[in-house]
């Protein structure tokens, strides 16, 4: 559920008139981002508090005491002089003052490898806000700024960046830049919004236990997170066998291209698909054998048509397809009677007569990036993200899954769906045949097209965040294959509902 700041402030206020405190709330708030923080950075060391004379400074505060627990060392810059704080501002900052004393410590940048990480938060203005930003709330926004551009900070704002409107997305000009949102109770409409991605960074929900119970009706949109994803991946059962893991069959590369296909049937593999056959076509077999991994089955073909003819849960089709075999390639798309996973190259041939969805025998869940979307929707140029997806689901029965730095998913009669993990290091070539493998093998293991689109862009986006933030990886070094090795952790952060 995705809340416009009224929605919030009103859910709020039942929670208030039902005997809830505003201090328990924070106290909850403060723990969850604490903990949050600790996901994103599991090494201790400094965090620096910009924090408002508001509530949102109050769960600034609280959460520094509990990162101050566990060894974190906090430097502080308040916005406002003492006397102008909110009662509950002032309180816990004599609580976390106490608790704290002693801990400063000169100031150090992160150097090399493993090194004790810099933190900002940006505690200065929630949901309550609005307008221009004016001093001295302006010049604090420019210093957090300041210490991400200089210091390589990481900043986590609490709630929204500050300057970002809560409902709309529209940004003043020098709105806080976080790497990671740590929204509270419910994501706010703004942080969703197309131009607000680079503001919001990693999008993460704290929900809080007394705002959730009093949340009611259903939502035409949401945000992907683990508390609402994880019981569409149940547990295995001890007897559990190959064929109840799907058998999925790739269709993909081309001369020139085979490191596609690669990874697609190779990410199928480490999503625990049961059984994977890449097809392959006798040009490049010789090579596609030699370099693929033994776990994958790999069979030479004259036609891709062959494909139907086998015992087949689910098929993938496109990465490094090519379009020399286009009439097969449509044919398979509107012929094949399993779910379908149509990446790269089959959407760039289905473009060329979009109407073979209406011809389809099967589902399809569609994972196009904003290039294959205007091309296989001309008239998506000008329209809002969330626009292109609810016109193209509106029309065609088929799961979209739109590429980008907040990944949707949409269907009709379901509820549109934003991704909130992912790295800007996965702005690289390749990424997208893993989420076709991910995805393929989620949809053989029994989740509908929608439920694994969704799953496998989680998964993928927090495999991401793991290299780069646990692993040896960078934002710039950061490869696709490099996912593989963090795969494992991300299905287990899902099953723990991780944020």
């Amino acid at each position: 559920m995705i809340l416009s700041a009224r929605e919030m402030k009103a859910l709020e206020e039942r929670a208030f008139a039902d005997g809830i405190t505003a201090e328990a709330l924070m106290e909850e708030a403060g723990l969850k981002i604490a903990r949050a923080i600790q996901q994103f950075c599991p090494l201790p060391g400094k965090c620096v508090v910009v924090f408002g004379k508001g509530h949102n400074g109050g769960d600034a505060l609280v959460a520094a005491r509990h990162l101050a627990e566990t060894g974190w060392t906090l430097e502080w810059k308040p916005a406002f002089p003492e006397d102008a704080w909110a009662p509950l501002t002032w309180k816990n900052w004599e609580r976390v003052r106490d608790i704290a004393t002693g801990l400063e410590a000169h100031s150090f940048l992160p150097v090399g490898p493993g090194a004790p990480p810099l933190i900002v938060l940006d505690g200065l203005l929630g949901i309550g806000a609005g307008g221009a930003l004016r001093e001295p709330i302006l010049g604090a926004a420019r210093e957090i700024n300041r210490l991400r551009a200089t210091s390589h900070a990481q900043v986590f704002a609490l709630d929204l960046p500050t300057g970002l409107d809560g409902d709309t997305g529209t940004a003043d000009p020098d709105t806080v830049v976080a790497d990671y949102t740590l929204t509270i109770g419910f994501p706010k409409c703004g942080l969703i919004a197309d131009n607000a991605a680079r503001h919001v960074g990693r999008l993460a929900v704290l929900p809080l236990e007394e705002l959730s119970k009093r949340a009611g009706g259903e939502s035409t949109a949401l945000v992907a997170t683990p508390e609402n994803l994880h019981l569409a991946l149940p547990r295995r059962n001890f007897d559990t066998h190959k064929g109840q893991c799907g058998r999925v069959g790739i269709i993909a590369g081309s001369r020139g291209f085979i490191g596609a296909a690669i990874m697609a049937a190779e990410a199928c593999v480490r999503a625990g698909a049961g059984l994977i056959t890449l097809f392959a076509t006798e040009d490049i077999y010789p090579i596609v054998v030699s370099a693929i991994s033994a776990e994958v089955m790999v069979k030479p073909v004259t036609s891709y048509l062959e494909a139907l003819d086998m015992k087949l849960e689910v098929l993938a089709i496109g990465p490094g397809l090519g379009k020399s075999r286009a009439s097969e390639v449509r044919q398979i798309i509107e012929q094949a009677k399993q779910p379908m996973v149509v990446d790269a190259d089959a959407l760039n041939i289905l473009s060329e007569n979009i109407h073979s969805l209406d011809q389809c025998a099967g589902p399809r869940l569609l994972t196009p990036h904003p290039g294959e979307m205007a091309r296989l929707d001309p008239q998506s140029s000008g329209r809002s993200r969330h626009e292109t997806a609810d016109a193209f689901t509106t029309r065609w029965p088929h799961v979209l899954l739109l590429k980008g730095a907040r990944t949707l998913i949409g269907q009709q009669g379901r509820a549109r769906s934003y991704n909130s993990t992912g790295s800007p290091g996965m702005a690289t070539g390749g990424m997208g045949d893993i989420l076709t493998g991910v995805c393929a093998a989620l949809a053989g293991q029994g989740l509908s097209l929608y439920d694994a689109a969704r799953v496998g862009a989680w998964l993928c986006g927090r495999a991401a965040e793991i290299a780069v933030t646990e692993g040896a990886e960078s934002e710039e070094s950061l490869t696709p294959t490099a996912l593989f090795e963090h795969l494992g952790r991300a299905f287990g952060d899902l099953q723990a509902r991780a944020w």
